[in-house]
């Protein structure tokens, strides 16, 4: 009996191991797991592509140099320049369960220890509580000013000198479109109109999902939050500062302009 191969999606923290063979870089591709898995790691299956199975567990510890002949280990975000776009999209995916399945390990209500129901669900034996993967939706918000300006800001928690949309999280009670308006006056204390949904991206860094919007400068004079935003202003197309890498939902916005 021939026994199918896995795509396999092992992590330590957010670090993916790779495989490397000429000048092509995959996740393993194997009958079994790439690695010994580390006992207390559970071995989760996410799905099915190719006619093959995904699954994933975790390492305790990262592998080092050449312990695995011919693979190394890459933070997920940097191995969207690596891995075809399929593998990064099911690793993503694989990310965000190994983060539920760490973070879910006890009720939050009674602390009991939960087991697996399904794939993607637990339960409490005690208090009968149900726990599935939570997704935080965000927010992103392209906003132009005539035909050759556009609003880009620099935020605090941004670890390169790059600049980007105005973008946060949604808050409890209120739509994505509240957000956004919302966000805008806070981060900038503008006036937006003509708000227009463009699109949504997965974003496993760890759990949420970016939804994005086109707008329009309406009115108001720029005042950046201080606590948010070190930087930002308006920009036109031939002098654009750095920008967000082709991986983010962000680039996208701004390549969509630049094109029209």
């Amino acid at each position: 009996m021939e026994i199918s191969k896995t795509y396999w999606f092992v992590f330590y923290r957010d670090m993916l191991l790779i495989e490397k063979e000429k000048d092509a870089c995959h996740v393993p591709f194997s009958e079994n797991p790439p690695t010994v898995v580390p006992a207390g790691s559970k071995i989760h299956t996410i799905g099915s592509w190719n006619e093959h199975e995904c699954k994933t567990y975790a390492l305790l510890s990262p592998i080092e140099g050449n312990a695995i002949p011919n693979c190394f280990m890459e933070g997920l975000r940097s191995s969207f320049n690596m891995l075809p776009f399929e593998e990064y999209h099911w690793a993503g995916k694989a990310s965000q369960i190994l983060n539920w399945d760490a973070n879910t390990k006890f009720c939050p209500r009674c602390g009991e220890l939960t087991y697996q129901i399904s794939p993607i669900g637990k339960k409490c034996p005690i208090c009968r509580q149900e726990f599935y993967p939570i997704i935080s939706p965000a927010i992103i918000v392209r906003i132009t000013r005539g035909d050759d300006e556009v609003l880009l800001v620099h935020a605090r928690n941004f670890k390169r000198d790059f600049f980007g949309l105005v973008a946060g999280f949604v808050e409890a009670g209120e739509s994505l479109e509240e957000c956004v308006y919302r966000e805008v006056m806070e981060e900038t204390q503008l006036k937006i109109k003509n708000l227009k949904y463009f699109g949504s991206q997965t974003w496993p860094y760890p759990s949420g999902i970016m939804i994005g919007y086109t707008a329009e400068y309406e009115s108001g004079e720029l005042k950046l939050q201080d606590e948010e935003l070190s930087k930002g202003g308006w920009f036109k197309r031939d002098a654009l500062p750095p920008i967000p890498e082709k991986l983010s939902l962000a680039r996208k916005l701004i390549d969509d302009w630049l094109e029209n």
